[in-house]
């Protein structure tokens, strides 16, 4: 536990109903088709949440957008399995996550979350932490993408140093990684947990700029890529890695299984998957190909910041 500023939970819970608030407006302003439907729920031992989706837009297929604030009496195992101190102890979690899953194969999927925990709240000292980051799925590659991408990860970095970006780089590629298929879900971006040092202030300054940096890093590529024509075949590469992206949410992903295992709202918890998906048995890319070029090029992990 650090010797920092005592943490502000309500401070956290306004940004993160305003960042809410900010990215689902901007996201319909570049759909251009359809608004978020929003549902309103509460959780039993307290708290509540929005759950935003929207769904068959001009640019959407699927997306979602959920704030969620919680209690519990206990925390679950996927988040004291690293801190056995604080097993049992009882918690409150508030939270922004997004998933963007569009109509067009060259536009990537996306997804966002930001968190922050606080358990034994009644306690004099607390333990705290941020949790969070972003990451980019595309069907089709682009360098021009990939690298503004990164670099907008690397610039919101920048609270706590140059080399934090290096290191939560690399706990994404780490993280995003399916080690059933031996391959990455995407081209990676930030990911971070346990995020209490050097203090509050400087940790949750960071997560507002992880936060705010997803529209900055995602909108370029949608506005590239929207009206790339598409054929049948790229669509149907696009639902076929979107098995990928099921799999690895309910194989891998924390935020899925603290949720469930939180007692959390279903729905808003499986928000996130998309909705059209195949499997192929055994399929291969051609070799030369466009859906070859994915994963010799892009979904190895690489260093696409070079300046």
């Amino acid at each position: 536990m650090p010797a920092n500023t005592h943490p502000d939970p309500q401070a956290v819970l306004s940004f993160m109903r305003m960042l809410q608030d900010n990215i689902c407006r901007e996201l319909e302003q570049l759909d251009g088709g359809a608004r978020f439907q929003e549902d309103s729920w509460e959780h039993e031992r307290g708290g509540g949440g929005r759950t935003r989706v929207l769904c068959d837009g001009a640019l959407i297929e699927k997306g979602g957008v959920n704030f969620s604030h919680v209690r519990g009496e206990a925390l679950p195992p996927s988040a004291s399995e690293r801190r056995p101190e604080i097993a049992g102890k009882p918690f409150e979690a508030i939270g922004v996550s997004l998933v963007m899953h569009p109509h067009n194969p060259f536009v990537p999927t996306s997804h966002m979350n930001v968190r922050f925990f606080l358990a034994a709240p009644g306690e004099a000292n607390p333990l705290w932490w941020f949790g969070g980051g972003f990451d980019l799925t595309p069907y089709y590659g682009f360098d021009d993408d990939v690298i503004h991408w990164h670099r907008t990860a690397r610039d919101a970095c920048a609270p706590l140093g140059p080399e934090r970006y290096r290191e939560f780089k690399a706990w994404c590629d780490e993280y995003f990684y399916l080690r059933h298929r031996a391959e990455a879900r995407g081209v990676g971006g930030l990911f971070f947990d346990d995020l209490n040092t050097p203090d509050f202030p400087t940790c949750f300054e960071f997560t507002r700029n992880v936060g705010n940096a997803w529209l900055e890093a995602y909108r370029p590529i949608v506005e590239r890529r929207r009206h790339t024509p598409f054929s049948e075949r790229h669509r149907e590469f696009q639902l076929y890695r979107r098995g990928r992206y099921v799999e690895f949410n309910l194989v891998y992903d924390r935020g899925t299984l603290f949720g469930l295992q939180s007692g959390g709202r279903t729905e808003s918890i499986l928000m996130s998957l998309p909705p059209k998906v195949t499997w192929r048995y055994d399929w291969r890319p051609e070799p030369g190909s466009e859906e070859a070029a994915l994963y010799e090029r892009y979904l190895p992990p690489r260093d696409w910041v070079q300046d």
